[in-house]
C-alpha cells in the first residue's frame, strides 16, 4: 500500500516508534530511523518487516535542536526525495511536583516531545503540499487528553501536541495532507519500564507488583497496548480509509479516558 512512500519515524530505535517503522515498514514504506542507543538490531527488524524492497537510512538529531533536525529533514530530502510520512513520537519523562521540577528538565520535555514536532512539520510540509499527499501522524499520549500528578511538564507538552495536531489539519483540510494524533494508554517501553522500576524500589514492592498497579490506576482493561497495535493504527491512517481522519486525537488506553 506505501511502496515508494519514504516514513521518517522520530525516537524509533525502540518502543512505540519502532513498532510504528516496523508496520510501515511492512507496507512497503521506506523508512529513516532517529534515536539514540543501538541502531543496527531495530534497523535489522525494519527491514525484516518490509523485505528486501524497502530502503532503511537512520539520523542521529537530537530532537531537542532546532539545527539537527534541520540537518536531519535536509538528509532524508537528499536520500529519500521527500518525507511523505511523518512521525512525530520521540519523547522524554519526568516526575516530580511542580515545585520540584528541575527547570532543565521542563526545558527538554517541552523541547523534545512538543516543539521538534513542530520543527519537522514546518520543514516537511511544503514538499507534502506540492505532492498534495501526506501523513503527518503525532504520538500523543492518554496524558495529553488528561493530566496526572507530578507529570505537569509531560502532561503540557502531549496536550500542546494534541492542539498542535488539530491546528495543523484545519490549515491542510483542503489538500491531500493529513494530520492526526495517536493517544497511547500505558505501552510498555524502556521509559515506561523505568517507572514500573522505580515504582517498585520506592515502595518496596516487586516489579509484578508495581506493574500491576500502574495497570490497575488509570487502564480499565489491566493490559498494555503494544506497539504493534499503535503500528496498525498508524497504517489505517496512511491508507485510502483514512483520507477524510483530519484532526482526530485517538486514544487506544484500555479505557482510561473513559472514565
Amino acid at each position: 500500500m506505501l511502496k515508494g512512500k519514504t516514513a521518517l519515524v522520530t525516537g524509533s530505535t525502540s518502543g512505540i516508534g519502532l513498532g510504528i517503522a516496523k508496520a510501515l515498514a511492512a507496507q512497503g514504506a521506506n523508512i529513516v530511523m532517529n534515536g539514540f542507543g543501538d541502531v543496527e538490531a531495530p534497523k535489522a527488524e525494519i527491514i525484516a518487516a518490509g523485505g528486501s524492497g524497502i530502503k532503511v537510512g537512520y539520523h542521529g538529531a537530537d530532537m531537542s535542536k532546532p539545527a539537527q533536525i534541520e540537518e536531519m529533514m535536509k538528509y532524508a530530502a537528499s536520500e529519500f526525495g521527500r518525507v511523505d510520512i511523518l512521525v512525530n513520537n520521540a519523547g522524554i519523562q519526568h516526575v516530580a511536583n511542580v515545585e520540584d521540577f528541575p527547570v532543565e528538565k521542563w526545558d527538554a520535555i517541552i523541547a523534545i516531545n512538543l516543539s521538534s514536532a513542530f520543527h519537522t512539520t514546518r520543514l516537511a510540509m511544503p514538499a507534502m503540499k506540492a505532492a498534495n499527499w501526506g501523513r503527518i501522524i503525532n504520538v500523543a499520549s492518554a496524558h495529553g487528553l488528561v493530566a496526572s500528578a507530578q507529570k505537569s511538564a509531560y502532561v503540557t507538552s502531549k496536550h500542546g501536541i494534541v492542539g498542535f495536531t488539530k491546528s495543523v489539519a484545519l490549515e491542510t483540510a483542503t489538500t491531500g495532507v493529513t494530520s492526526n494524533a495517536i493517544c497511547p494508554g500505558w505501552v510498555l517501553t524502556p521509559l515506561v519500564q523505568k517507572q514500573i522500576d522505580d515504582r517498585a524500589a520506592r515502595e518496596g514492592i516487586t516489579v509484578e507488583q508495581a506493574n500491576k498497579e500502574l495497570l490497575g490506576e488509570k487502564e480499565p482493561s489491566l493490559q498494555f497496548t503494544t506497539p504493534d497495535e499503535l503500528g496498525a493504527l498508524a497504517v489505517f491512517f496512511c491508507s485510502p480509509a483514512g483520507n477524510n481522519v483530519r484532526g482526530v486525537a485517538w486514544n487506544m488506553d484500555g479505557g482510561w479516558v473513559a472514565q
